[in-house]
């Protein structure tokens, strides 16, 4: 089993100046299959167990409605198998506390903390590269050497910025056009990390 990713080579620009003509840098983003369906995630799980279709979907149901009613209580639910999830959210910091509102709130988050065993079949599973030149020809495949280090969000969500904002979802790209890979595609910038004005707060556990 291997995750597939795509290297296409895509033109970037690191400002609006009309004469800032871009660079080719290859971009990698992961091949996404088709949405699985509730349904047959239900059916699979199923002939796994050995139980009914019947039994596994009131099974499913009921873990759904048990987890979406825990979770805004503000607790951090077990996800089977799979780690823990709760609610939180992401607001502006302020210096007086005459100025703490609810307008501060810009979002409300689920955060998901995966299980040990989750990351480590993650950090264990192979990234098979396929490169992609500007005109969609197919040059290379390359199997990944990466250290298969997984990112650690529950970590990322709490390193505040001297303006009281955080990076969330890995790191952002630089001057050597890296990315982030995530399903829509990596983001370039020229000048780093960003800084925001935004802090997270989670829901208590």
């Amino acid at each position: 089993m291997a995750l597939k990713v795509k290297a296409v080579e895509r033109l970037l620009k690191f400002t609006n100046d009309e004469n800032d003509h871009g660079v080719y840098r290859y971009v990698m983003k992961p091949e996404m299959y088709s949405t699985l369906s509730q349904a047959k995630v239900i059916k699979e799980a199923a002939l796994r167990s050995g139980v009914s279709q019947g039994v596994m979907k009131a099974c499913w149901d009921a873990a759904g409605e048990v987890i979406k009613a825990w979770a805004t209580e503000g607790h951090s639910v077990a996800l089977p198998g799979l780690g823990t999830m709760r609610f939180g959210l992401r607001s502006k910091a302020v210096e007086d506390v005459n100025k703490v509102k609810a307008g501060l709130i810009t979002s409300r988050r689920i955060i998901f903390t995966p299980s040990v065993d989750l990351k480590d079949e993650l950090a264990n599973t192979a990234v098979q590269i396929t490169c992609y030149d500007r005109d969609g020809k197919e040059v290379k495949r390359v199997t990944s050497s990466d250290d298969g280090t997984v990112e650690d969000t529950e970590q990322e969500n709490t390193n505040s910025t001297e303006n009281g904002g955080s990076q969330n979802g890995g790191s952002n790209s630089g001057e050597n056009g890296g990315t982030n890979t995530g399903e829509n595609g990596g983001n370039t910038g020229d000048n780093g990390g960003d800084t925001g004005g935004e802090s997270d707060t989670p829901g208590e556990d």
